[in-house]
Protein backbone atom coordinates (compact mmCIF):
# COMPACT_ATOMS: atom_id res chain seq x y z
CA UNK A 1 0.00 0.00 0.00
CA UNK A 2 1.63 3.16 -1.42
CA UNK A 3 1.38 6.94 0.27
CA UNK A 4 -0.20 10.16 -0.74
CA UNK A 5 1.99 12.68 -1.30
CA UNK A 6 0.98 16.36 -1.26
CA UNK A 7 2.73 19.19 -3.38
CA UNK A 8 1.60 22.41 -2.68
CA UNK A 9 1.32 25.22 -5.34
CA UNK A 10 4.88 26.77 -3.95
CA UNK A 11 6.38 23.60 -3.58
CA UNK A 12 7.45 22.79 -7.07
CA UNK A 13 10.70 21.15 -6.93
CA UNK A 14 11.75 17.08 -7.42
CA UNK A 15 13.93 17.75 -4.24
CA UNK A 16 10.84 18.87 -1.89
CA UNK A 17 11.24 16.77 1.24
CA UNK A 18 7.88 15.22 0.65
CA UNK A 19 8.92 13.44 -2.41
CA UNK A 20 11.91 12.00 -0.89
CA UNK A 21 12.38 8.30 -1.32
CA UNK A 22 8.73 8.21 -3.59
CA UNK A 23 7.76 5.30 -4.82
CA UNK A 24 6.51 5.72 -8.65
CA UNK A 25 5.29 2.02 -7.95
CA UNK A 26 2.86 2.43 -5.14
CA UNK A 27 2.72 6.28 -4.73
CA UNK A 28 0.39 8.57 -6.14
CA UNK A 29 1.58 12.52 -6.03
CA UNK A 30 -1.72 15.02 -5.13
CA UNK A 31 -1.80 18.03 -6.96
CA UNK A 32 -4.65 20.62 -6.13
CA UNK A 33 -5.94 23.65 -7.81
CA UNK A 34 -8.22 25.23 -5.59
CA UNK A 35 -10.39 28.07 -5.39
CA UNK A 36 -9.83 28.82 -1.52
CA UNK A 37 -6.19 29.69 -2.17
CA UNK A 38 -7.06 32.19 -5.13
CA UNK A 39 -9.41 34.30 -3.05
CA UNK A 40 -8.38 34.21 0.38
CA UNK A 41 -7.48 37.19 -0.71
CA UNK A 42 -8.01 38.54 -4.44
CA UNK A 43 -4.88 37.53 -6.42
CA UNK A 44 -3.27 39.26 -9.22
CA UNK A 45 -4.62 37.48 -12.20
CA UNK A 46 -0.90 36.80 -13.50
CA UNK A 47 0.02 35.08 -9.68
CA UNK A 48 -2.75 32.62 -10.73
CA UNK A 49 -2.19 32.27 -14.12
CA UNK A 50 1.77 31.78 -13.65
CA UNK A 51 1.24 29.51 -10.85
CA UNK A 52 -1.26 26.90 -12.19
CA UNK A 53 0.64 27.13 -15.44
CA UNK A 54 3.90 26.13 -13.47
CA UNK A 55 1.87 23.48 -11.33
CA UNK A 56 0.67 21.64 -14.55
CA UNK A 57 4.02 21.72 -16.60
CA UNK A 58 5.36 20.57 -13.26
CA UNK A 59 3.15 17.75 -13.19
CA UNK A 60 3.70 16.46 -15.98
CA UNK A 61 7.34 16.22 -15.79
CA UNK A 62 6.94 13.87 -12.92
CA UNK A 63 4.49 11.82 -14.84
CA UNK A 64 6.57 12.08 -17.43
CA UNK A 65 9.26 10.52 -15.40
CA UNK A 66 7.16 7.50 -14.50
CA UNK A 67 5.45 8.93 -11.27
CA UNK A 68 1.73 8.52 -10.55
CA UNK A 69 0.23 12.17 -10.20
CA UNK A 70 -3.54 12.92 -9.28
CA UNK A 71 -3.82 16.14 -10.19
CA UNK A 72 -6.63 18.37 -9.56
CA UNK A 73 -7.60 21.30 -12.10
CA UNK A 74 -10.13 24.59 -11.15
CA UNK A 75 -12.74 23.06 -13.67
CA UNK A 76 -12.98 19.77 -12.75
CA UNK A 77 -16.58 18.91 -12.02
CA UNK A 78 -15.64 17.24 -8.98
CA UNK A 79 -13.49 19.63 -7.31
CA UNK A 80 -14.30 20.62 -3.73
CA UNK A 81 -12.48 23.56 -3.96
CA UNK A 82 -10.03 23.37 -0.60
CA UNK A 83 -7.01 21.60 0.22
CA UNK A 84 -8.60 19.76 3.18
CA UNK A 85 -11.89 18.37 0.76
CA UNK A 86 -9.12 17.07 -2.07
CA UNK A 87 -7.40 15.10 -0.01
CA UNK A 88 -9.87 13.24 2.02
CA UNK A 89 -11.57 12.90 -1.61
CA UNK A 90 -8.15 11.31 -3.11
CA UNK A 91 -8.41 9.18 0.99
CA UNK A 92 -12.04 7.62 -0.11
CA UNK A 93 -10.93 6.96 -3.72
CA UNK A 94 -8.15 4.53 -2.41
CA UNK A 95 -6.13 3.57 0.73
CA UNK A 96 -3.03 4.63 1.59
CA UNK A 97 -0.73 3.62 4.31
CA UNK A 98 0.57 7.50 5.28
CA UNK A 99 0.07 10.92 3.78
CA UNK A 100 2.92 13.08 3.32
CA UNK A 101 3.41 16.76 3.29
CA UNK A 102 5.76 18.88 3.61
CA UNK A 103 5.86 22.00 5.69
CA UNK A 104 3.67 25.27 4.38
CA UNK A 105 5.21 28.29 4.34
CA UNK A 106 2.12 30.28 5.56
CA UNK A 107 1.01 29.51 9.34
CA UNK A 108 -2.54 29.14 8.15
CA UNK A 109 -2.23 26.14 5.80
CA UNK A 110 0.49 24.76 8.42
CA UNK A 111 -2.46 24.84 10.78
CA UNK A 112 -4.92 23.18 8.13
CA UNK A 113 -2.07 20.16 8.05
CA UNK A 114 -1.95 19.86 11.60
CA UNK A 115 -5.64 19.39 12.03
CA UNK A 116 -5.52 16.82 9.13
CA UNK A 117 -2.76 14.93 10.92
CA UNK A 118 -5.16 15.05 14.15
CA UNK A 119 -8.31 14.35 12.64
CA UNK A 120 -7.33 11.55 9.45
CA UNK A 121 -7.94 8.19 10.38
CA UNK A 122 -4.18 7.76 8.31
CA UNK A 123 -0.90 8.58 9.86
CA UNK A 124 0.09 12.01 8.68
CA UNK A 125 3.81 13.02 8.21
CA UNK A 126 4.94 16.65 7.75
CA UNK A 127 8.44 17.06 7.24
CA UNK A 128 10.70 20.27 7.46
CA UNK A 129 10.86 22.42 4.02
CA UNK A 130 14.69 21.87 3.67
CA UNK A 131 15.21 24.16 0.89
CA UNK A 132 16.43 27.27 2.63
CA UNK A 133 19.78 27.82 4.43
CA UNK A 134 18.91 27.69 7.73
CA UNK A 135 15.89 26.06 9.18
CA UNK A 136 13.60 27.30 11.52
CA UNK A 137 14.72 25.92 14.80
CA UNK A 138 18.01 26.88 14.13
CA UNK A 139 16.63 30.92 13.45
CA UNK A 140 15.03 30.54 16.81
CA UNK A 141 18.02 28.94 18.55
CA UNK A 142 19.93 32.10 17.16
CA UNK A 143 17.86 34.13 17.75
CA UNK A 144 17.44 33.39 21.34
CA UNK A 145 18.25 35.51 24.33
CA UNK A 146 19.07 38.72 21.48
CA UNK A 147 17.49 41.98 22.46
CA UNK A 148 17.69 42.93 19.11
CA UNK A 149 17.67 40.65 15.75
CA UNK A 150 19.05 42.41 12.71
CA UNK A 151 19.69 40.82 9.74
CA UNK A 152 23.39 41.73 9.16
CA UNK A 153 24.68 39.87 11.74
CA UNK A 154 22.48 36.63 11.13
CA UNK A 155 23.56 37.10 7.28
CA UNK A 156 27.12 37.15 8.24
CA UNK A 157 26.63 33.86 10.22
CA UNK A 158 25.24 32.26 7.32
CA UNK A 159 28.04 33.60 5.08
CA UNK A 160 30.43 31.71 7.25
CA UNK A 161 28.67 28.86 7.80
CA UNK A 162 28.19 28.18 3.72
CA UNK A 163 31.45 29.46 2.96
CA UNK A 164 29.77 31.88 0.50
CA UNK A 165 32.10 34.99 -0.03
CA UNK A 166 34.80 34.01 2.53
CA UNK A 167 38.29 33.72 1.97
CA UNK A 168 40.05 30.57 3.97
CA UNK A 169 40.24 32.34 7.02
CA UNK A 170 36.95 32.72 7.18
CA UNK A 171 36.64 36.67 5.94
CA UNK A 172 34.58 38.25 3.80
CA UNK A 173 36.06 38.41 0.60
CA UNK A 174 37.42 41.76 -0.49
CA UNK A 175 37.58 42.69 3.24
CA UNK A 176 33.92 43.36 4.04
CA UNK A 177 30.73 42.15 4.49
CA UNK A 178 28.38 44.54 3.13
CA UNK A 179 28.90 46.76 0.26
CA UNK A 180 25.86 48.38 0.49
CA UNK A 181 27.05 51.82 0.45
CA UNK A 182 28.24 50.95 -3.27
CA UNK A 183 24.82 50.08 -3.93
CA UNK A 184 22.82 53.46 -3.98
CA UNK A 185 23.78 55.11 -7.28
CA UNK A 186 21.01 57.50 -8.61
CA UNK A 187 20.29 57.36 -12.24
CA UNK A 188 22.42 59.01 -14.66
CA UNK A 189 20.28 62.30 -16.17
CA UNK A 190 20.03 60.19 -19.81
CA UNK A 191 21.16 56.97 -21.15
CA UNK A 192 20.46 54.33 -18.11
CA UNK A 193 18.29 51.42 -19.90
CA UNK A 194 17.82 47.77 -18.75
CA UNK A 195 18.87 44.74 -21.39
CA UNK A 196 16.12 43.26 -23.10
CA UNK A 197 14.53 40.29 -20.86
CA UNK A 198 13.85 36.94 -22.14
CA UNK A 199 10.22 35.60 -23.40
CA UNK A 200 8.91 32.27 -23.45
CA UNK A 201 6.94 30.45 -25.98
CA UNK A 202 3.54 29.94 -24.98
CA UNK A 203 2.71 26.59 -24.94
CA UNK A 204 -0.75 24.87 -24.85
CA UNK A 205 -0.93 24.44 -21.11
CA UNK A 206 -0.20 28.24 -20.64
CA UNK A 207 -2.58 29.12 -23.17
CA UNK A 208 -5.25 26.92 -21.68
CA UNK A 209 -4.54 28.37 -18.05
CA UNK A 210 -4.66 32.07 -19.80
CA UNK A 211 -7.92 31.43 -21.00
CA UNK A 212 -9.29 29.57 -17.64
CA UNK A 213 -7.80 32.73 -15.48
CA UNK A 214 -9.22 35.19 -18.45
CA UNK A 215 -12.74 33.76 -17.64
CA UNK A 216 -12.96 33.28 -13.56
CA UNK A 217 -11.23 35.85 -12.32
CA UNK A 218 -12.74 39.16 -13.79
CA UNK A 219 -13.15 41.08 -11.07
CA UNK A 220 -9.23 40.39 -10.05
CA UNK A 221 -6.56 43.15 -10.08
CA UNK A 222 -4.30 43.41 -12.79
CA UNK A 223 -3.96 42.91 -16.78
CA UNK A 224 -3.45 39.16 -17.70
CA UNK A 225 -1.57 39.74 -21.37
CA UNK A 226 1.10 40.11 -22.10
CA UNK A 227 2.77 37.23 -19.81
CA UNK A 228 6.04 36.60 -20.33
CA UNK A 229 6.82 34.10 -16.92
CA UNK A 230 8.77 31.00 -17.23
CA UNK A 231 6.72 28.16 -16.24
CA UNK A 232 9.28 25.09 -15.93
CA UNK A 233 12.33 24.92 -14.18
CA UNK A 234 14.27 24.98 -17.40
CA UNK A 235 13.02 28.48 -18.36
CA UNK A 236 13.60 29.56 -14.68
CA UNK A 237 17.17 28.43 -15.33
CA UNK A 238 17.31 30.37 -18.61
CA UNK A 239 15.99 33.46 -16.73
CA UNK A 240 18.69 33.12 -14.31
CA UNK A 241 21.31 32.07 -16.49
CA UNK A 242 20.87 35.71 -18.26
CA UNK A 243 20.28 37.88 -15.61
CA UNK A 244 24.07 36.37 -14.04
CA UNK A 245 25.64 36.66 -17.69
CA UNK A 246 24.01 40.03 -18.65
CA UNK A 247 22.30 41.85 -16.30
CA UNK A 248 23.85 41.82 -12.58
CA UNK A 249 27.09 43.40 -13.55
CA UNK A 250 25.13 46.73 -13.69
CA UNK A 251 22.66 45.11 -10.80
CA UNK A 252 24.43 46.38 -7.34
CA UNK A 253 24.98 50.02 -8.93
CA UNK A 254 21.44 51.12 -9.84
CA UNK A 255 19.42 48.47 -7.57
CA UNK A 256 17.65 51.61 -5.81
CA UNK A 257 17.71 53.57 -8.89
CA UNK A 258 13.76 54.17 -10.63
CA UNK A 259 13.02 55.16 -14.14
CA UNK A 260 9.51 55.64 -15.91
CA UNK A 261 8.89 52.87 -18.49
CA UNK A 262 11.72 50.60 -16.59
CA UNK A 263 9.94 48.36 -14.48
CA UNK A 264 12.47 46.04 -13.93
CA UNK A 265 15.86 48.00 -14.40
CA UNK A 266 18.78 45.57 -13.25
CA UNK A 267 16.73 43.65 -11.11
CA UNK A 268 16.84 39.80 -11.30
CA UNK A 269 13.15 38.72 -11.65
CA UNK A 270 13.48 35.33 -10.28
CA UNK A 271 11.86 36.05 -6.72
CA UNK A 272 8.55 33.91 -7.97
CA UNK A 273 10.36 31.11 -9.50
CA UNK A 274 12.70 31.07 -5.85
CA UNK A 275 9.67 31.31 -4.05
CA UNK A 276 7.59 28.74 -5.72
CA UNK A 277 10.37 26.37 -5.92
CA UNK A 278 11.07 25.98 -9.77
CA UNK A 279 14.36 27.49 -8.62
CA UNK A 280 17.09 26.94 -5.82
CA UNK A 281 18.61 29.34 -3.21
CA UNK A 282 21.65 27.20 -2.68
CA UNK A 283 22.12 27.22 -6.64
CA UNK A 284 21.68 31.13 -7.57
CA UNK A 285 23.64 32.07 -4.60
CA UNK A 286 26.89 29.68 -6.14
CA UNK A 287 25.76 30.87 -10.03
CA UNK A 288 26.31 34.59 -8.49
CA UNK A 289 29.53 33.93 -6.50
CA UNK A 290 31.23 32.09 -9.46
CA UNK A 291 30.29 35.09 -12.03
CA UNK A 292 32.39 37.13 -9.18
CA UNK A 293 35.29 34.65 -9.30
CA UNK A 294 35.39 34.42 -13.34
CA UNK A 295 35.68 38.23 -13.30
CA UNK A 296 31.69 38.38 -14.96
CA UNK A 297 30.53 40.56 -12.18
CA UNK A 298 31.70 43.28 -9.63
CA UNK A 299 31.80 42.53 -5.90
CA UNK A 300 29.25 45.11 -4.79
CA UNK A 301 26.95 43.18 -7.03
CA UNK A 302 27.44 39.75 -6.24
CA UNK A 303 27.49 40.57 -2.67
CA UNK A 304 24.27 42.47 -2.99
CA UNK A 305 22.59 39.95 -4.70
CA UNK A 306 23.67 37.11 -2.15
CA UNK A 307 22.95 39.02 0.90
CA UNK A 308 19.02 39.75 -1.30
CA UNK A 309 19.14 35.37 -0.94
CA UNK A 310 21.07 34.41 1.86
CA UNK A 311 20.39 37.15 3.95
CA UNK A 312 17.34 38.75 3.72
CA UNK A 313 14.98 36.30 2.35
CA UNK A 314 16.17 33.56 5.28
CA UNK A 315 16.16 36.32 7.78
CA UNK A 316 12.37 37.65 6.99
CA UNK A 317 11.09 34.09 6.99
CA UNK A 318 12.72 33.48 10.35
CA UNK A 319 11.03 36.46 11.54
CA UNK A 320 7.93 35.14 10.26
CA UNK A 321 7.83 31.49 12.19
CA UNK A 322 9.12 33.37 15.36
CA UNK A 323 6.44 36.00 15.72
CA UNK A 324 3.55 33.87 14.21
CA UNK A 325 0.41 33.39 14.97
CA UNK A 326 -0.54 36.99 15.68
CA UNK A 327 2.64 38.81 13.99
CA UNK A 328 0.62 40.18 11.08
CA UNK A 329 -1.86 41.82 13.64
CA UNK A 330 0.47 44.25 15.26
CA UNK A 331 0.08 47.55 14.85
CA UNK A 332 2.50 49.82 16.60
CA UNK A 333 1.91 53.14 15.14
CA UNK A 334 -2.24 52.97 15.16
CA UNK A 335 -2.25 53.19 11.50
CA UNK A 336 -5.73 52.72 10.42
CA UNK A 337 -6.66 55.21 7.71
CA UNK A 338 -8.26 53.16 4.62
CA UNK A 339 -6.34 51.88 1.66
CA UNK A 340 -7.65 54.86 -0.70
CA UNK A 341 -8.59 53.31 -3.88
CA UNK A 342 -6.00 54.59 -6.45
CA UNK A 343 -3.82 50.87 -5.00
CA UNK A 344 -6.57 49.46 -7.30
CA UNK A 345 -7.26 51.88 -10.03
CA UNK A 346 -3.91 53.23 -10.21
CA UNK A 347 -5.47 56.52 -10.94
CA UNK A 348 -3.29 59.29 -9.08
CA UNK A 349 -1.73 62.42 -10.16
CA UNK A 350 1.26 61.46 -8.17
CA UNK A 351 3.41 60.29 -10.98
CA UNK A 352 5.78 58.11 -8.50
CA UNK A 353 2.97 56.20 -7.36
CA UNK A 354 1.19 56.20 -10.40
CA UNK A 355 4.12 54.03 -12.35
CA UNK A 356 4.69 51.74 -9.45
CA UNK A 357 1.05 50.98 -9.50
CA UNK A 358 0.91 50.41 -13.26
CA UNK A 359 4.03 48.50 -12.84
CA UNK A 360 2.13 46.36 -10.63
CA UNK A 361 -1.19 46.28 -12.19
CA UNK A 362 0.49 45.18 -15.85
CA UNK A 363 3.57 42.87 -14.63
CA UNK A 364 2.26 41.86 -10.77
CA UNK A 365 5.67 43.00 -10.10
CA UNK A 366 7.30 46.08 -8.85
CA UNK A 367 11.31 46.05 -8.12
CA UNK A 368 12.19 46.42 -4.41
CA UNK A 369 12.98 49.90 -3.42
CA UNK A 370 9.17 51.10 -5.33
CA UNK A 371 7.63 48.73 -3.35
CA UNK A 372 9.30 50.20 -0.23
CA UNK A 373 10.42 53.94 -1.09
CA UNK A 374 6.96 54.72 -2.92
CA UNK A 375 3.84 52.31 -2.20
CA UNK A 376 5.54 51.52 1.06
CA UNK A 377 6.37 55.03 2.07
CA UNK A 378 3.30 56.63 1.63
CA UNK A 379 1.30 53.84 2.51
CA UNK A 380 3.60 54.47 5.84
CA UNK A 381 3.37 58.27 5.75
CA UNK A 382 -0.10 58.60 5.37
CA UNK A 383 -1.13 55.62 8.60
CA UNK A 384 -2.90 53.41 6.21
CA UNK A 385 -4.11 50.45 8.04
CA UNK A 386 -1.58 47.85 7.89
CA UNK A 387 -4.12 45.28 7.86
CA UNK A 388 -5.45 46.32 4.29
CA UNK A 389 -1.83 47.42 2.88
CA UNK A 390 -0.35 43.43 4.08
CA UNK A 391 -3.79 42.69 1.89
CA UNK A 392 -2.90 44.58 -1.12
CA UNK A 393 0.61 43.40 -1.43
CA UNK A 394 -0.21 40.03 -0.57
CA UNK A 395 -2.55 39.83 -3.28
CA UNK A 396 -0.88 41.77 -5.84
CA UNK A 397 2.67 40.37 -6.59
CA UNK A 398 3.58 37.02 -8.15
CA UNK A 399 6.05 36.08 -5.84
CA UNK A 400 4.17 36.77 -2.70
CA UNK A 401 3.68 34.79 0.36
CA UNK A 402 2.93 35.28 3.75
CA UNK A 403 5.73 34.38 5.29
CA UNK A 404 7.59 36.70 3.04
CA UNK A 405 5.31 39.12 2.21
CA UNK A 406 4.33 40.19 6.18
CA UNK A 407 8.07 40.70 7.86
CA UNK A 408 8.50 42.81 4.62
CA UNK A 409 5.20 45.18 4.31
CA UNK A 410 4.49 45.19 8.32
CA UNK A 411 8.04 45.38 9.48
CA UNK A 412 10.47 47.20 6.99
CA UNK A 413 7.69 49.20 4.95
CA UNK A 414 5.37 49.87 7.61
CA UNK A 415 7.05 49.69 11.09
CA UNK A 416 4.08 48.00 12.71
CA UNK A 417 6.40 45.75 13.98
CA UNK A 418 7.78 48.52 16.33
CA UNK A 419 11.16 47.86 14.92
CA UNK A 420 11.54 43.62 15.11
CA UNK A 421 12.54 44.20 11.08
CA UNK A 422 13.40 47.49 10.96
CA UNK A 423 15.67 49.77 13.01
CA UNK A 424 13.84 52.86 12.07
CA UNK A 425 10.80 53.76 9.58
CA UNK A 426 11.84 53.78 6.36
CA UNK A 427 9.94 56.96 5.72
CA UNK A 428 11.17 59.49 2.79
CA UNK A 429 10.23 62.84 1.45
CA UNK A 430 9.91 64.00 -1.86
CA UNK A 431 13.39 64.63 -2.21
CA UNK A 432 14.55 60.82 -2.03
CA UNK A 433 12.34 60.46 -4.76
CA UNK A 434 13.58 63.21 -6.83
CA UNK A 435 17.07 62.15 -5.97
CA UNK A 436 16.56 58.35 -6.99
CA UNK A 437 14.98 58.43 -10.05
CA UNK A 438 13.50 60.42 -12.44
CA UNK A 439 9.89 60.68 -11.61
CA UNK A 440 9.08 64.31 -10.52
CA UNK A 441 9.86 65.70 -13.85
CA UNK A 442 6.77 64.52 -15.34
CA UNK A 443 4.44 64.81 -11.67
CA UNK A 444 2.63 67.76 -11.39
CA UNK A 445 3.17 68.24 -8.02
CA UNK A 446 6.71 70.17 -7.15
CA UNK A 447 8.92 67.98 -4.89
CA UNK A 448 11.00 71.34 -3.62
CA UNK A 449 7.76 72.34 -1.80
CA UNK A 450 5.75 71.56 1.10
CA UNK A 451 3.11 74.08 1.20
CA UNK A 452 0.60 74.82 -1.37
CA UNK A 453 -1.56 73.33 -3.83
CA UNK A 454 1.63 72.15 -6.11
CA UNK A 455 3.37 70.47 -2.95
CA UNK A 456 4.64 67.00 -3.12
CA UNK A 457 2.18 65.37 -0.53
CA UNK A 458 5.42 63.13 0.44
CA UNK A 459 6.81 66.25 1.81
CA UNK A 460 3.95 67.23 4.24
CA UNK A 461 3.20 63.84 4.96
CA UNK A 462 6.53 63.01 6.32
CA UNK A 463 6.41 66.19 9.10
CA UNK A 464 3.39 65.32 9.79
CA UNK A 465 3.86 61.73 10.38
CA UNK A 466 7.32 62.35 12.37
CA UNK A 467 4.87 64.59 14.73
CA UNK A 468 1.76 62.26 15.54
CA UNK A 469 3.83 59.61 15.78
CA UNK A 470 6.48 61.74 17.86
CA UNK A 471 5.75 60.15 21.78
CA UNK A 472 6.87 56.40 19.98
CA UNK A 473 9.58 57.45 17.58
CA UNK A 474 11.58 60.64 19.39
CA UNK A 475 14.06 58.31 21.23
CA UNK A 476 14.79 55.91 18.46
CA UNK A 477 19.11 56.63 17.69
CA UNK A 478 18.94 55.97 14.30
CA UNK A 479 16.32 59.65 14.04
CA UNK A 480 18.81 62.08 15.78
CA UNK A 481 18.32 65.35 13.87
CA UNK A 482 14.54 64.48 12.79
CA UNK A 483 12.92 66.19 15.68
CA UNK A 484 15.97 68.90 16.38
CA UNK A 485 14.93 70.51 13.14
CA UNK A 486 11.25 69.71 13.64
CA UNK A 487 11.41 72.30 16.22
CA UNK A 488 13.60 74.75 14.59
CA UNK A 489 10.93 75.44 12.14
CA UNK A 490 8.55 78.14 13.86
CA UNK A 491 5.38 76.91 14.80
CA UNK A 492 3.50 78.82 12.36
CA UNK A 493 5.05 76.09 10.05
CA UNK A 494 4.70 73.27 11.77
CA UNK A 495 0.87 74.20 11.45
CA UNK A 496 1.11 75.04 7.92
CA UNK A 497 2.77 71.60 7.30
CA UNK A 498 0.54 69.34 9.50
CA UNK A 499 -2.60 71.80 7.26
CA UNK A 500 -1.12 70.56 4.22
CA UNK A 501 -0.68 67.32 4.93
CA UNK A 502 -4.47 66.79 6.39
CA UNK A 503 -5.83 68.50 2.94
CA UNK A 504 -3.70 66.03 0.90
CA UNK A 505 -5.27 63.10 3.25
CA UNK A 506 -8.52 64.73 2.59
CA UNK A 507 -7.73 64.58 -1.66
CA UNK A 508 -6.50 61.06 -1.11
CA UNK A 509 -9.93 59.87 0.37
CA UNK A 510 -11.98 61.96 -2.25
CA UNK A 511 -9.91 60.62 -4.54
CA UNK A 512 -8.35 63.72 -6.29
CA UNK A 513 -4.81 63.23 -4.92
Amino acid sequence: MGALRLILGDQLSEEIASLQKVNPATDVILMCEVAEETVYVKHHKKKIAFLFAAMRRFAQSLAEKGFTVRYIRLDDPENTGSLEGEIDRALRDRQFSRLIMTAAGEYRVNEKMQALAKTRKIPVEIREDDRFFCSISEFKAWASGKKQLRMEFFYREMRKKYHILTELDGKPTGGEWNYDKSNRKPPPKTGLRAPGRLRHQKCETLTAVLRLVAERFTDHFGNLEPFHYAITREQAVLELDHFITIVLPNFGDYQDAMLAGEPYLFHSLISSYLNAGLLCPKDICRKAEAAYHAGQAPLNAVEGFIRQILGWREFIRGIYHLHAPDYTERNFLNAHEPLPEFYWTTETKMFCMGEALRHTRDHAYSHHIQRLMITGNFALLAGLDTKQVQEWYLAVYSDAYEWVEAPNTLGMALFGDGGVVASKPYAASGSYIKKMSDFCERCPYDPEMAIGEKSCPFNSLYWDFMARNEEKLRGNQRMPYVYPTWYKFTEEKRQALRAQAATHLQKMRDGLL
